[in-house]
């Protein structure tokens, strides 16, 4: 039980990656399979993970993101797309509008999780242009780039975050 604690404590964001050290495939097939785990609403597991190894492709979403050039130097990006048409189906708009943004997330959550405990690091990177995502992975229209996680062995170490206090996020009724 404390194994999962200590990981999520553990999470730091990296944006530096050792440049010789490729993620092996059977860690990222295990993180691709722990987001695949993700609750999502019906099931319906309605989004789209796009593994980005091209360094084209990369520097493409890199150039989608400006700023973030670390985007084009993570040896792999996993690009998490929401598929509002696939809830829609089910659930209406609001499976269009909250519940296939909402199953994104939550699979993207626990494909970061995921690389902590596989011994990687990783970025959640949400700005960017989402036209410029679309066309650097051929997206459908109607598809939703949500979050790009980058990931790699570490190149740096993560400091510790300041966190708000519990107290002024929860209330206890």
């Amino acid at each position: 039980m404390w194994d999962f604690f200590e990981t999520v404590r553990l999470r730091h964001s990296i944006r530096k990656y050792q440049p010789d050290m490729e993620v092996e495939e059977e860690k990222l097939n295990a993180i691709l399979e722990a987001a695949c785990t993700a609750p999502s609403a019906g099931d319906l597991q309605a989004y789209h993970i796009s593994v980005v190894r091209n360094p084209r492709i990369r520097q493409a979403l890199s150039d989608a993101a400006p700023g973030q050039q670390f985007i084009a130097t993570a040896p792999v990006a996993l690009v998490f797309s929401a598929d509002p048409v696939r809830s829609a189906e089910q659930f209406g708009e609001r499976g269009a509008n909250i519940y296939a943004l909402q199953d994104t997330t939550i699979a993207a959550a626990y494909a970061q999780l995921a690389v902590a405990a596989a011994g990687l690091a990783s970025v959640w990177v949400g700005e960017f242009d989402e036209q410029g995502i679309r066309d650097a992975l051929g997206l459908d229209a109607d598809q939703i780039p949500l979050s790009i996680l980058c990931i790699g062995y570490a190149a740096e170490v993560g400091g510790l975050s300041p966190h708000r206090r519990l107290d002024d996020i929860v209330t206890w009724l």
